[in-house]
């Protein structure tokens, strides 16, 4: 008889804060599978990796694993690194493990979103003079990728917030990667004229760059000290996005698990990206997987490469292999890792930008 195990796969940190907010929502989630063992795991900087995860699902005399990405969008992590590492598990351990898709937008996650505004809007209007939401702009503040369909879903998570709550305007950045970074679209945000700007991190968890957002939220409210600046809060474990996290696992065994390639930038032609199409991705967390983790009490700099600011053309040391194809059958390369340039390294609002400012906080 077939035994069923879930498997939670999430990015990992450095950031004690972030593994412990991750770790705490992995144990909330056995209440929504009462029948259904659910383990978690990371793919770098913090225990327990993937793999030690699954090793405690099949222990369990699990057979057949649900795995479902833990990202709110789908970027390389999501289509290509932790793929590569359930694919390897199966293939040695004989176990079926089916990979299911990331949250995504989804009216659920956009309700949790809403409630963090929400309650940041209320927050403020207690303690100071309410300022209606035409008079408010939002400022929603993604990840940042190096795809840009994952980059223009947060646009779209943007737009459906604005227009259902009925601000007076909407801005986008991004904390790394891609364009607007935080500091030139707060400044573009600011001189816009509004009394109040809410900033809000499209993030799940807590960690370095959830903190530099809300540093440069005070960097620029202190610029413009006319304008209201409120900090709306991460997602967290909000029920909205645990339900989520059940409806992927579950959506699995119904074969609902396709992540958006209509606009995939390794499948399709996309403005600015087309040559990456059908370009083996090469999987750069093997050789890392647990090293660096979190050291409890400790709270230190993310990864220069995952958790930080990245130009899209960084190298890693040429170590072991792992060239992989995007959503298909995974080979072995020839060890060698790289990004393909991303098209705007010098934009100024950019990833240059932000490289500068890294070299400034230090």
């Amino acid at each position: 008889m077939t035994k069923i195990g879930v498997m939670l796969c999430g990015h990992g940190s450095r950031s004690e804060g972030a593994v412990a907010q991750f770790a705490a929502m992995a144990d909330q989630m056995p209440n929504l599978f009462p029948d259904w063992p659910v383990e978690h795991g990371y793919l770098e900087f913090a225990n327990p990796v993937i793999r030690t995860g699954l090793d405690r699902l099949r222990e369990a005399g699990c057979d057949r694993i649900l795995a479902v990405p833990c990202m709110l969008f789908a970027a390389m992590h999501a289509k290509n690194d932790i793929p590569s590492v359930l694919n390897s598990y199966g293939r040695e351990h004989g176990i079926k493990i089916e990979y299911g898709r990331e949250l995504g937008v989804d009216p659920k996650m956009i309700s949790a979103a809403a409630d963090r505004i929400r309650e940041a809007t209320a927050l403020a209007n207690r303690d100071g003079t309410a300022v209606p939401p035409e008079e408010t702009c939002l400022v929603v503040i993604g990840r940042g990728a190096s795809d840009p369909d994952a980059n223009s879903n947060v646009s779209k998570i943007a737009r459906l917030l604005w227009e259902g709550s009925g601000f007076g305007w909407c801005e986008v950045g991004y904390s790394g990667v891609t364009f607007p970074l935080v500091e030139p679209c707060l400044e573009h945000a600011a001189k816009l004229g509004y009394r109040r700007v809410i900033v809000f991190p499209y993030f799940l968890f807590t960690g370095v760059l959830v903190d530099r957002i809300y540093g440069f939220t005070d960097i620029v409210a202190r610029r413009f000290p006319g304008i209201e600046f409120v900090k709306a809060g991460y997602l967290s474990d909000h029920p909205k996005v645990l339900e989520t996290f059940a409806e992927r696992a579950s959506e699995i065994l119904t074969g609902n698990t396709s992540m958006n390639c209509s606009m995939c930038k390794y499948r399709a032609q996309v403005l600015g990206f087309e040559d990456e199409v059908g370009l083996p991705q090469e999987s750069h967390h093997h050789h890392v997987e647990g090293q660096g983790a979190a050291a409890p009490g400790s709270n230190v700099a993310e990864c220069r490469l995952c958790e930080d600011f990245c130009t899209g053309v960084c190298r890693l040391p040429e170590t072991g292999s792992g060239a992989h194809h995007h959503h298909h059958g995974h080979h072995h390369g020839d060890g060698a890792h790289h990004h393909p340039p991303y098209p705007h390294p010098a934009h100024p609002h950019g990833p240059e930008s932000a490289r500068r400012h890294l070299k400034q906080d230090h």
